[in-house]
C-alpha cells in the first residue's frame, strides 16, 4: 500500500450545459482502501468516477491522486485504470491479446507483453482460457479478463463502473468476494460505482452516498447503516423506517398513530423533526394483546396491510396512521407463534435504544 493510491476531490463541480451533474463535492479516499460510490441513477456517481479517470474534466475544483493534481490530465497520464460496466473487450482478440492491448499501444514487444498478460490471467484464474475469444466466455469469465486488462498497467487506483450489474445474482455474490480478495492482495485503492446497497455494504471500507450531485454521507458501512445522517440515506440504504415527529410544548415529540417519544437531550432545532427505527427492531402485537410499550421507546397504532414471506423473515407493511413505507421484519420463528394476519389492528413498538434521530440528535 502506498500514498500514491490516495484520491482527494476538492470542491469538484461538473456541469453539462445548464445541468449540474456533480455539485461541489469534497472527499478524501484513503490509500489502499475499497470505496463504493453509492446512489440512485442520476445522482452523479458515474460522472465522479469518469472525472477521476480523466474521461470527463471538472468544470471547477481539483482532483488529486497521490497528492498530485491530475484535474486536467488525460487518462493515459493518470495512475488509474478503469473497468467498464460492459467490460468493452475486443471481440476479435483472444483473451491474452485483450489483456496485453494497452502494452501493445505503448510499444512493448510482443513476447514481453504476452508474458505479462498470461501472468495476470493466472492471477484471476483464467490462464487455461488465454486463447479463447470473448464470445467463448461466460459473463464471469469476461469480467476476470477485463480486470486483468485493467491491472496490466500497474495502476495505483482501479476504477470500477458497476462491474457486477451484468451478472446473475448467484455469480454476483461470488464475484464480489473475489473483487475484495483481489483488492486486498494488490493493496491499491478500488473505487467502485454501484446502486446496490448490499454490494456496497459487503465490499466497502468506506461508502460515499450521493444524491442529486452531492454527498449525503460518507463513512464506514457500519456507520452508514447504524446511523444514517439524513432521511434520504436511511431510506436508500434500506431497513429503516423514517418517522416524522413534531415537537410539543411538554418537551415530547408526537408522530403518526398516537406516537409519543421523549426528545433527545441535543434535539435538532425546529419543531419538525424526524427519527429512524430499524425494521428488524419493530415488535408487532395485536392491539388487544399488546402490553404497555417501553415508555422510553415508542409505540404507534395501525393495521397490517400486507404480509410478505422473505425466507428468513416476514415483512409486514401497514395501512392507516403510518408512513406508506413503514415496515416491520419479524423472524420466521416469532411470526409462527404471533397469530398475526392481514387486517389485524396492531401496536408496533420498539425500545428506546433503537431510536436514531436525524440531524444530530441522539436517543
Amino acid at each position: 500500500m502506498t500514498e500514491e493510491s490516495e484520491v482527494e476531490l476538492a470542491l469538484v463541480r461538473k456541469e453539462f450545459g445548464d445541468a449540474v451533474a456533480v455539485d461541489g463535492i469534497s472527499v478524501r479516499i484513503e490509500p489502499g482502501s475499497y470505496c463504493c460510490l453509492l446512489g440512485p441513477s442520476g445522482c452523479g456517481k458515474t460522472t465522479t468516477l469518469r472525472m477521476i479517470a480523466g474521461h470527463e474534466f471538472p468544470t471547477s475544483g481539483d482532483i488529486l491522486i497521490g497528492g498530485r493534481d491530475v484535474s486536467q490530465l488525460p487518462p493515459a497520464r493518470r495512475p488509474t485504470a478503469m473497468m467498464f460496466q460492459n467490460y468493452a473487450l475486443f471481440p476479435h482478440l483472444i483473451c491474452s491479446e485483450n489483456v496485453a492491448f494497452s502494452l501493445r499501444m505503448a510499444g512493448v514487444k510482443k513476447a514481453e507483453r504476452l508474458a505479462k498478460a498470461r501472468e495476470l490471467l493466472a492471477m484471476v484464474e483464467m490462464e487455461t482460457l488465454a486463447d479463447r475469444l470473448p464470445s467463448q466466455l461466460s459473463g464471469g469469465q469476461q469480467q476476470r479478463v477485463a480486470l486483468a486488462r485493467a491491472l496490466i498497467t500497474s495502476p495505483s487506483v482501479l476504477l470500477l463502473d458497476e462491474p457486477l450489474s451484468a451478472l446473475d445474482p448467484f455469480l454476483r455474490i461470488r464475484m464480489r468476494s473475489e473483487l475484495k480478495r483481489w483488492q486486498q492482495r494488490l493493496g491499491i485503492s478500488f473505487i467502485h460505482v454501484t446502486h446496490s446497497q448490499d454490494e456496497a455494504l459487503a465490499l466497502a471500507d468506506r461508502i460515499i452516498v450521493m444524491n442529486s450531485g452531492r454527498i449525503e454521507q460518507a463513512g464506514t458501512p457500519f456507520d452508514i447503516f447504524q446511523a444514517p445522517a439524513t432521511a434520504f440515506v436511511a431510506r436508500f440504504i434500506g431497513g429503516h423506517n423514517v418517522l416524522p415527529v413534531q415537537r410539543t410544548t411538554d418537551g415530547m415529540g408526537e408522530g403518526p398513530g398516537g406516537l409519543r417519544l421523549p426528545l433527545p437531550a441535543k434535539a435538532p432545532a425546529g419543531s419538525a423533526l424526524a427519527c429512524t427505527v430499524r425494521c428488524d427492531r419493530v415488535q408487532v402485537a395485536k392491539r388487544t394483546e399488546a402490553t404497555a410499550a417501553d415508555t422510553a421507546g415508542g409505540s404507534l397504532n395501525t393495521h397490517i396491510g400486507e404480509i410478505e414471506y422473505q425466507g428468513t423473515h416476514f415483512k409486514l407493511r401497514f395501512r392507516g396512521a403510518v408512513p406508506d413505507d413503514f415496515e416491520a421484519w419479524i423472524s420466521e420463528r416469532d411470526f409462527a407463534v404471533s397469530g398475526l394476519e392481514e387486517g389485524n389492528a396492531v401496536a408496533a413498538s420498539w425500545a428506546a435504544g433503537d431510536v436514531h434521530w436525524l440531524g444530530g440528535g441522539t436517543a
